[in-house]
């Protein structure tokens, strides 16, 4: 069981990277103060958890009752961060606020969307966990196996928070100046990883599509 849950614990967090939420998290906590960025980091990964577990459990009923698949989660997922990290390009902060929103709503929104979920809890993730989960139940030990990926998820969404908590405060040392020209590369990195969502979800459908086209 430790061998299972090691192999759970490391592909999970492997696959969350947690440094890739970073750009987003900081460019979304700029303006608000340390604790509200710490009370946005823990909300985001408890958000992430319960995406995560839930698919875990429902995830496979979920799919096929809806008849979504995840390349789609990753199209959309490409798309919205693509938006963000062209505002982000343009030195702009992205959810906007509401005019008259406290840090308190503000966080609310942008911790379960975009960092809780698609950024932690994204396409990859989900997929693995439904994947965890059905590999568990073909153990010895199903029970076991499926409490083991709960606690790796829990773990991973722990160490997410604290990675974000901690790329928080490296934005503190950098100043006004160097936090616009970090918002501005980390827009670039977010575009870039917004391509590779996007191709990396729609490359199936036009292998479907190229495939049918002999056909018909």
């Amino acid at each position: 069981m430790v061998e299972i849950f090691v192999f759970q614990l490391t592909s999970l967090f492997t696959m969350i990277n947690p440094v890739a939420a970073i750009p987003i998290y900081i460019a979304l906590t700029e303006a608000m103060t340390p604790k509200a960025a710490r009370w946005v980091a823990m909300r985001a990964s408890v958000t992430a958890f319960i995406a995560l577990s839930v698919f875990a459990l429902l995830g496979e009923a979920i799919f096929s009752f809806f008849s979504i698949s995840v390349n789609g989660l990753r199209v959309a997922g490409g798309i919205l961060f693509f938006v963000m990290g062209f505002e982000m390009l343009r030195g702009r902060t992205v959810p906007k606020r509401v005019d008259g929103e406290t840090d308190g709503d503000f966080g609310s929104d942008v911790a379960v969307t975009p960092i809780g979920i698609p950024m932690i809890a994204g396409p990859g993730a989900i997929t693995m966990v439904i994947l965890m989960i059905q590999e568990g139940k073909a153990t010895a030990t199903p029970t076991m196996a499926t409490m083991s990926l709960f606690v790796a998820i829990f773990v991973v969404c722990l160490l997410t928070a604290v990675v974000l908590a901690s790329g928080r405060q490296m934005l503190a040392k950098l100043g006004r100046s160097g936090s616009k020209i970090l918002m501005r590369l980390m827009g670039l990195i977010v575009m870039l990883i917004a391509v590779e969502f996007f191709f990396a979800g729609i490359k199936p459908y036009i292998i479907d599509i190229a495939r049918a086209i002999p056909a018909a």
